[in-house]
């Protein structure tokens, strides 16, 4: 197939595809089993999703005792898992099962810790479309390619508790690696 081939048969998987992983993770309990099958530290940790689409993902991770540090807020292993899945969760309703089939990594991680969290933080990305033309990019070359997506945690009232960027890497798989 041509790379113009490629990413048309990608943007149809999506059409097809985008509506019922939505579906599924808009799903309270669908995500629930969702997290403790394929991400059970983030089932223990309580993460919820707030909202997701192509566009944005928002994910609230609670304070309670399981996620706290020593001085009584939020750890920052458990910010930073929040973080990664606002950003991750749009990249992977992007390339789970697509076609062609994209692999995508986490590459680098960078953290600013502005308050303490004590209450439910909501990290939100709003990076879907510069992460879509990313995999795009990624299909039309063939090339690894990354993205810094940025994921911002506020607490109930909108103060910035933590702000993350997650470099992603994506990746066109071979058709041997399928």
């Amino acid at each position: 197939m041509t790379n113009a081939e490629l990413l048309e048969q990608y943007r149809e998987w999506r059409k097809k595809e985008d509506p019922k992983t939505l579906k599924m993770l808009n799903n309270v309990l669908a995500f629930e089993i969702f997290l403790a099958g394929r991400l059970p530290m983030g089932f223990i940790a309580g993460l919820k999703v707030k909202s997701v689409d192509a566009n944005q993902c928002q994910i609230n991770v609670p304070y309670r005792w399981v996620n706290q540090n020593p001085f009584k807020s939020t750890y920052f292993a458990v910010l930073s898992m929040a973080a990664e899945m606002s950003t991750g969760m749009i990249a992977m309703m992007m390339t789970n099962n697509s076609k062609p089939s994209v692999s995508m990594l986490v590459t680098h991680l960078e953290a600013d810790f502005v308050k303490k969290a004590t209450g439910i933080t909501t990290f939100t990305c709003n990076d879907g479309k510069a992460i879509n033309e990313t995999i795009e990019r990624a299909i039309t070359t063939q090339q690894g390619q990354a993205f810094s997506a940025t994921s911002v945690g506020t607490s109930a009232n909108g103060e910035v508790e933590a702000r993350f960027k997650v470099e992603w890497s994506f990746k066109m798989r071979s058709n041997k690696s399928k």
